[in-house]
């Protein structure tokens, strides 16, 4: 089974922020995680693997990686945003708990992070 790509504490933070009602984000991080689990491999070739653990690997995309991803899977725009936001405080955790946060924080000026369960 794969694991949950975004902790709990984690949604309950992003949720607080976004502008979707925080019972829907859950649905909506394990939507976006049943699109992203079958394309890991291209994600491997395709983007940089800034973190990689025994439940999820973190990846660097295009900036409109949330917005052509979430046109595809229907998504509206604050879901997107919901979904984006949820993302990026999940790699700011991991970067807290790998003493990598300044590193992370300078690469999402220029990409967004991608974290898929493994």
């Amino acid at each position: 089974m794969t694991a949950d790509p975004i902790e709990g504490q984690v949604l309950l933070v992003a949720g607080a922020k976004a502008s979707v009602a925080p019972e829907r984000l859950p649905a909506l991080v394990d939507q976006v995680q049943a699109a992203l689990e079958p394309r890991a491999d291209r994600y491997r070739r395709q983007f940089e693997c800034v973190h990689e653990d025994e439940d999820r690997a973190v990846f660097l995309a295009a900036p409109d990686h949330w917005a052509t991803l979430g046109e595809d899977l229907g998504l509206r725009e604050r879901e997107r945003n919901a979904i984006r936001r949820a993302h990026e405080e999940q790699v700011h955790r991991i970067g807290r708990r790998t003493d990598r946060e300044a590193e992370f924080e300078t690469a999402l000026e220029i990409r967004t992070p991608v974290v898929i369960g493994l």
